[in-house]
């Protein structure tokens, strides 16, 4: 369930509180046009809820996969997302530019 109003680390930590697992994703770099700035989140719980945006909306599905994998294994991952990456393409980032995004399991 998509919650963009409610402040994603708040969410977080109600999760966490909850006994939930959960994750949590960051844009750590961007270059050129990107939807979000550096530091922007998205939180995400072992049941696919989430909260906040990395993108707009553009790569979050892409990012929620990630985040799942990540609660399930505890591996973190750094995803990149652009233009001249063919799946930029196919999970509709077509801004121009370039998003590094942090993924991590928050235990």
């Amino acid at each position: 369930m998509l919650n963009v109003d409610a402040d994603p680390l708040d969410r977080l930590a109600e999760w966490k509180a909850s006994g939930k697992n959960t994750a949590l994703a960051t844009v750590v770099r961007t270059w050129g046009s990107s939807p979000r700035p550096v530091g922007s989140h998205l939180a995400v719980n072992e049941d696919g809820d989430f909260a906040g945006s990395v993108s707009g909306g553009c790569i979050e599905g892409s990012v929620i996969e990630a985040a799942l994998k990540a609660i399930e294994s505890g591996d973190p991952v750094k995803l990149e997302f652009g233009v001249t990456n063919d799946m930029a393409w196919e999970v509709g980032l077509a801004c121009g530019g370039t998003i590094h995004v942090y993924v991590e399991s928050i235990q």
